[in-house]
């Protein structure tokens, strides 16, 4: 019998390629995502719930299965306020990985920020940081979260200043700390299921730094 993936955050940049990778896995039986808007997939073993994050009383029922995949995110200018932002980056994916806790998923995937830290200066990192360490409290037996640096790929929506910051991280991760190079989302995505399959003797969590990502996602 096949595995069942919950995915958050699928029609963001990461989780698009996440669920693509999922559908054609053979190892996965079922695919279930929790969204806002719709996300426009239509698969056989795909599954659909459209909720509103502000009420977990009415789908926290929803979040069981095997492995919890959490690629939600938005930025400050789509969001228009840190308080929001927050509420996304934090609040709401902290809520989807504890009901999954309740209900006895017993794998956590998480995408994370190179450089998080709790104590972090700068409020994005300090945020993921504080997410990293809050889900490590809750009862999943294996943890896995993935640092990327500047993330790579085509979105729905265009945000230019996000294409001029990736040439020019391009350019100077080549130069100098190669390790935080940008990576595509699809890499992301393909080392977030790699990590579930070649760790099959850990338990407790596995943090990913971003130029580990790159080998995780070849192997």
């Amino acid at each position: 019998m096949g595995l069942r993936a919950i995915v958050t955050g699928a029609t963001g940049l990461v989780g698009n390629r996440l669920i693509r990778i999922l559908l054609d896995d053979m190892r996965f039986e079922s695919v279930h995502v929790l969204v806002r808007r719709r996300s426009g997939f239509v698969h056989p073993k795909f599954t659909e719930y459209l909720i509103n994050f502000e009420k977990p009383e009415e789908w926290e029922h929803l979040v069981g299965g095997d492995i919890l995949f959490s690629a939600m995110g938005t930025t400050l200018s789509k969001a228009g306020s840190k308080e929001n932002q927050y509420r996304v980056d934090f609040t709401y994916q902290y809520q989807v990985a504890q009901a999954a806790s309740k209900n006895g998923v017993s794998d956590f995937v998480l995408v994370s920020s190179a450089g998080a830290k709790r104590d972090s200066v700068f409020f994005y990192t300090q945020m993921k940081g504080q997410l990293e360490e809050a889900v490590q409290k809750l009862n999943f037996q294996r943890i896995f979260i993935m640092r990327p640096s500047f993330l790579m790929g085509t979105r729905q929506e265009i945000r230019q200043s996000e294409k001029v910051i990736q040439v020019f991280a391009t350019v100077m991760t080549r130069i100098f700390f190669r390790k935080y190079r940008p990576i595509r989302a699809r890499m992301v995505a393909q080392a977030m299921i790699n990590a579930v399959f070649f760790n099959d003797d850990v338990r407790g969590t596995v943090i990913y730094e971003p130029g580990e990502l790159f080998y995780l996602a070849t192997r």
